[in-house]
């Protein structure tokens, strides 16, 4: 992910994914949500992955609770919102449009509902929003894993791959985290 982040350093508008979003690039909505996607996803995705640490919610719960705060902020003040905005735009027509759309809502209102959770002291409850909303930030690496799967194994048309891997890469995302939730916290 670090490696698809900075190809974009310095900022440029027309490589890697941008070169085929010529047609929205220009306006400066989609241009600044891109960017604060791009750039703020990464930080949550690092953040989220120290949450699941029982090292460091044992060892280091200060750690563990402001990494916390920074997933959460960044979710919802950034990446989320952005990326609601750059899935309006997404390629493949309204159904890929709809799963990013909708994905970037549900890991906003995830998020939401984790710290809402946590600030009750239900922690049962707070680590379950927390598996889900994880599972929809973890989207941005299983959809280009998806992608290249489908790709390798199918060889389907470029704008049906990505019609395919814009729900795949986060609704199988979400089921594995139900299954998670259902065998490790049945509380």
């Amino acid at each position: 992910m670090l490696q698809i982040t900075l190809q974009y350093l310095p900022i440029d508008t027309d490589v890697a994914f941008l070169s085929i979003k010529q047609d929205y690039i220009h306006m400066a909505h989609y241009r600044i949500a891109f960017f604060v996607h791009v750039f703020s996803a990464i930080f949550a995705l690092l953040a989220g992955l120290t949450q699941f640490s029982k090292y460091i919610k044992q060892k280091a719960m200060g750690l563990h609770r402001k990494a916390g705060w920074l997933y959460a902020g960044i979710t919802i003040l950034a990446a989320g919102p952005s990326g609601l905005i750059i899935g309006i735009y997404a390629n493949g027509g309204w159904t890929s449009q709809l799963a990013f759309c909708l994905l970037a809502v549900l890991w906003v209102v995830f998020t939401f509902i984790a710290i809402q959770k946590i600030r009750k002291k239900q922690i049962v409850s707070h680590r379950k929003w927390m598996i889900r909303s994880y599972s929809l930030a973890l989207s941005a690496i299983t959809l280009r894993a998806w992608k290249y799967i489908i790709v390798v194994l199918f060889h389907p048309k470029p704008m049906d791959v990505y019609v395919i891997v814009a729900w795949l890469g986060w609704v199988l995302n979400l089921v594995i985290a139900e299954i998670i939730i259902l065998k490790k916290l049945r509380k």
